[in-house]
């Protein structure tokens, strides 16, 4: 059975961005290797929604190392990149406090199809519950060209810089 889309992304233009990679620097902290989105280019506050991408290039840090001769993106950074995400989304919008916000758990994550160098990897992530202003719970989904390459839900929480 076909998991529903969270949102249907052929109504998007990819093409003009409302938040770049500039953007989502003065929220995200991830740096260098570890920044996974590219561009964000749909919120929808009212459903707790936003979607972004995360363009994959020749020289993604993983490339070398990861399958040679044969390049996937690994499991883990595809969750990494969903859960920025959600990062960006619970910070912009001041949905819990702190610092950052770090991943707490995940559930029923699924990877559908293998995720090569080259692709656009359209992300989506919908906030399901708020708690305390502490942790809020995302289900994701991450596509190319279409195709469901991998989906689940993520748990984030509050993290604060030890003083």
């Amino acid at each position: 059975m076909a998991t529903a889309p969270l949102y249907d992304l052929s109504t998007l233009d990819f093409s003009s961005p409302l938040y770049g990679i500039e953007d989502i620097r003065q929220v995200n902290p991830q740096r260098f290797e570890m920044e996974q989105l590219t561009a964000i280019v749909h919120v929808n506050r009212d459903e707790h929604l936003i979607v972004g991408y995360k363009q994959l290039g020749d020289e993604e840090f993983w490339i070398r190392g990861h399958m040679p001769g044969f390049a996937l993106m690994p499991g883990v950074v595809q969750c990494e990149a969903a859960a920025q995400l959600g990062g960006f989304y619970a910070r912009k919008f001041d949905l819990i406090g702190g610092d950052y916000l770090g991943f707490g758990g995940m559930d029923n994550v699924r990877f559908r199809k293998p995720i090569f160098p080259g692709s656009r990897l359209d992300l989506v992530a919908r906030v399901t519950r708020v708690m305390a202003r502490k942790l809020a719970t995302f289900q994701f989904q991450g596509w190319v060209g279409g195709e469901l390459m991998f989906e689940g839900q993520m748990l984030g929480v509050t993290v604060n810089r030890e003083v």
